[in-house]
Order: C-alpha cells, then sequence, then structure tokens
C-alpha cells in the first residue's frame, strides 16, 4: 500500500509478542507474509494496555485507552488503521487514521506507537509500518522452520530488554552509525 504522501509503501504487521522487565518494554511487530520483526522500546504501563486487551482479561475500570475507544465510537468514528510513520534520532512515529462510521471524512492524529498499537487493538483495525521504517533501523529476522518457532518462542518467553539491545548491537552499523545501549530506538515518552 502506498500511503497518502505516495513516498513509502506500508507493509502490514501483527503482535508477535511483548516483553517487559520492571522499568521498561519492547513489543515485537511481525510483517505479515514476511520475516522482518520490528522491536520498538515502550513504556510498561503501555505494554500493560496492550497486553490486557490481548489477553481478553476485562479491566474493571477504564483504562485511558478504553476511553479513546468508548469515545469515539460514542461520536459514531472508527479507526481505520495505525502506522508507524517515521523513525527520528531512535524516536519513532506514528498516526492513527480516523473516518466517519462509512469511512468518510479521514483525519490523521499524530501519536506514540504504542498509544496507536493500544487503539488498534481495541478497534481490531490494522497496523502497519512505513517499508521507510525498515530500511531506517535494525530488525530481526522471525524464523521459517517450525522447529525454529518452537525455539523462538520458547526463547522469547525468557528474553529480557537488554538481550534483544545487545542482539541488535551485533549487527553492523547502519548508514555509518555505531548504535550504542542508550541509543536505541524508542518511542517518545514525553508526555
Amino acid at each position: 500500500m502506498i500511503n497518502k504522501a505516495g513516498n513509502s509503501r506500508e507493509v502490514e504487521v501483527k503482535i508477535y509478542s511483548i516483553a517487559t522487565s520492571l522499568t521498561e518494554s519492547i513489543i515485537f511487530l511481525d510483517e505479515a507474509g514476511g520475516t522482518r520483526i520490528l522491536p520498538i522500546w515502550i513504556g510498561p504501563m503501555e505494554a500493560q494496555a496492550i497486553a490486557i486487551r490481548l489477553s481478553g482479561y476485562p479491566s474493571p475500570r477504564p483504562m485511558t485507552h478504553d476511553l479513546i475507544f468508548s469515545t469515539l465510537k460514542t461520536l459514531g468514528l472508527k479507526v481505520e488503521k495505525v502506522t508507524i510513520t517515521d523513525i527520528v534520532d531512535n524516536t519513532y512515529y506514528s498516526s492513527i487514521r480516523v473516518t466517519g462510521s462509512e469511512g468518510q471524512n479521514p483525519v490523521i492524529i499524530d501519536a506514540r506507537p504504542s498509544d496507536a498499537v493500544a487503539v488498534a487493538v481495541r478497534f481490531g483495525c490494522p497496523i502497519y509500518i512505513s517499508e521507510a521504517v525498515f530500511s531506517k533501523t535494525q530488525v530481526l529476522s522471525k524464523p521459517i522452520t517450525e522447529d525454529e518457532v518452537v525455539k523462538f518462542k520458547q526463547d522469547l518467553k525468557s528474553l529480557k530488554p537488554n538481550d534483544i539491545i545487545n542482539q541488535l548491537l551485533k549487527k553492523p552499523p547502519l548508514h555509518g552509525t555505531e548504535p550504542e545501549g542508550k541509543d536505541k530506538p524508542r518511542e517518545d515518552t514525553d508526555e
């Protein structure tokens, strides 16, 4: 899919997994029909908001993303898709495409990737990543054979965010820059 500006193909992704520690979390977005997985560092609270919705466990009181969902639905609006649009200075950017109930009057809203994904899982809408993002950052390759899938899923259960950082640092640097642990790709956490 070519985005509105016509400058980059959008690749659909699914949530592959979420890894969490006490201080940070990583969401792994899996390229649909491909082999790339994009890890994005997010806050633990945002990871919890995504995980709770994916688990089907009802929250006793609406969380912020539930409030956004209820508000948009009450106003007769829907989220058509979310897109991770760019990475600049190791910070990811994304957008939420909101339309009327019949797809009319599209509006693009700037959002942090974790918030966009949390809203997407509530609306059940597709998640995309701009191909330009894949070309600017390190990605993981997902397993191909069934045995590799089983081993990879077992490894993910014990994976810590620092394990991903170390794996990414072993790869050759992109565009002549040397990645450092403190410069890991992350989303903008300023509110």
